[in-house]
């Protein structure tokens, strides 16, 4: 029987928003998922080439491979801004590809995409705790309290964050990245400040890389993972007090400002460290802290104050990776792409109950597994607890860069008729560019096990699109 795809609510179709959600408060989902401040000190090492599994990376022309990646991130920024003029769902991508291209891909997008944030947010359930317990370990010599054990106190007070509503986890994240972004800021001028006249453009020369533009290529993926979750606005439009007007705003608003902050972080890291990359290699645990320690820019109690703003602005990722599956999971089991059972919502707080139970069960088991086989997934000269968010972040940022590679593919049709062709053309041109070399980037020369991660992402690619042509939905309808 011949069936035919029912198109996205869009905000002419969809009811008058009875959300209270402000621009403001839609800027800080997407900046709590992107956690520039985490990102920034955290991707350092991966920009240069330090930590990734195969050693390629920039070198000391890391800023470079940022500025690349936000040229991508820009394009994909419009075009997600000009759906989101027109659509109020909190499916976000997964409702972009479906206009984009059809129902069942869409589909298949919405499972890619929601199991890839969810899976770098069992990254960070991981992470955090190792940081947390190594930071009060070396500061202040105490370790009564084991990283498992710290695991599973953020991961309560997240689960608790999540299910109380997204009023007041958007002004948590808030809260966090503008305290963590702040901080940072001061001590990313006060370092080219103090760095002086050895300050160069070198960091943007393609010459200072290596392994020149097959370097810098590779690290774009880590460029794009900069800003990944920047479109998680869109997932609070049915939230919004005015979706239309706030949600394209805030996307493009949270990547513009954390453009400017990653591209000054990076740049002020590499200038700290004297464009070196034996010096950032020498440090690659914690180089943002390495530079405000005694002996290098800062003091004693700076570098405390530096590992707390990393510490606050990891919690806001948490967060904010937590809210955008909730919702997408809620999204794609009303349109009948999951079981039913996955709309119910809190009488009292009207949040996705089984979304926020999925989270918090994928995040415990992540940190159980990864406590019994802490050396699976063993980067050689990283904690074990970073080794797994390596990991997991690599299964992630594939899914979401394929995500947003099949959203830029199906931009000319989904906007046709609400935007200049050729700017639909333009920037899918430029994100597909952005985005298939991301992708190319997580599987040539990738040994083990981080290939193991990236094939994982690639399989459950292939089950998702099975499964989308399989599932009998709402959103499908038979004439």
């Amino acid at each position: 029987m011949s069936r035919q795809t029912a198109p996205p609510r869009t905000e002419s179709e969809a009811p008058a928003s009875s959300g209270s959600l402000s621009l403001t408060d839609v800027v800080a989902q997407s900046v709590g998922f992107m956690g520039p401040v985490f990102s920034v000190s955290v991707l350092l090492p991966m920009l240069v080439g330090i930590t990734t599994a195969t050693g390629n990376g920039a070198g000391a022309a890391a800023p470079l491979s940022v500025l690349l990646g936000t040229v991508g991130m820009l394009a994909i920024g419009w075009i997600v801004a000009a759906y989101a003029r027109r659509i109020r769902a909190a499916g976000s991508l997964y409702n972009y590809v479906t206009e984009g291209l059809g129902a069942r891909l869409g589909a298949a997008a919405g499972y890619v995409y929601y199991a890839g944030v969810l899976v770098l947010g069992a990254g960070i359930a991981v992470l955090i705790g190792g940081t947390v317990y190594d930071d009060l370990k070396a500061e202040f010599g105490f370790d009564a309290v084991p990283v498992w054990a710290w695991q599973l106190v953020v991961l309560a007070v997240v689960t608790a964050i999540v299910h109380i509503g997204v009023q007041v986890s958007v002004k948590v994240q808030l809260a966090l990245a503008l305290v963590s972004v702040a901080v940072l800021t001061v001590f990313f001028v006060y370092l080219i400040v103090k760095v002086g006249g050895d300050n160069s453009l070198t960091a943007f020369k393609p010459s200072s890389s290596a392994q020149g533009w097959s370097g810098i290529a590779f690290s774009v993926i880590y460029g794009v993972l900069l800003f990944t979750g920047f479109e998680s606005a869109a997932n609070l439009a049915e939230e919004t007090a005015e979706p239309k007007r706030s949600i394209p705003r805030a996307v493009m608003i949270s990547l513009i400002a954390s453009a400017v902050f990653f591209l000054l972080g990076c740049y002020a890291q590499i200038a700290g460290f004297h464009f070196s990359v034996d010096a950032v290699a020498k440090n690659a645990g914690a180089p943002l802290v390495a530079l405000a320690s005694p002996g290098a820019f800062g003091a004693t109690w700076v570098a405390r104050l530096v590992e707390l703003v990393i510490l606050l602005d990891m919690l806001a990722v948490y967060i904010g990776i937590s809210v955008a599956v909730t919702r997408g999971v809620l999204t794609m089991a009303r349109d009948g792409w999951l079981p039913k059972s996955l709309t119910r919502v809190s009488a009292r707080r009207g949040t996705p109950i089984g979304g926020t139970v999925i989270v918090a069960a994928v995040y415990l088991l992540t940190v159980l597994v990864s406590q019994v086989l802490p050396k699976s997934v063993e980067v050689p000269g990283l904690p074990d607890y970073f080794s797994w968010y390596a990991w997991l972040s690599a299964f992630g940022i594939f899914c979401l860069a394929a995500i947003y590679l099949a959203m830029c593919l199906g931009a000319p049709r989904g906007l046709k008729g609400h935007v200049s062709p050729a700017k639909a053309w333009t920037a899918t041109a430029v994100g597909v560019v952005i985005t298939g070399g991301a992708l190319f980037g997580a599987v040539y020369k990738v040994p083990a096990p981080s290939i193991y991660a990236t094939y994982g992402a690639i399989a459950f690619t292939v089950i998702a699109v099975v499964a989308a042509f399989s599932v009998r939905s709402r959103t499908v309808e038979a004439p």
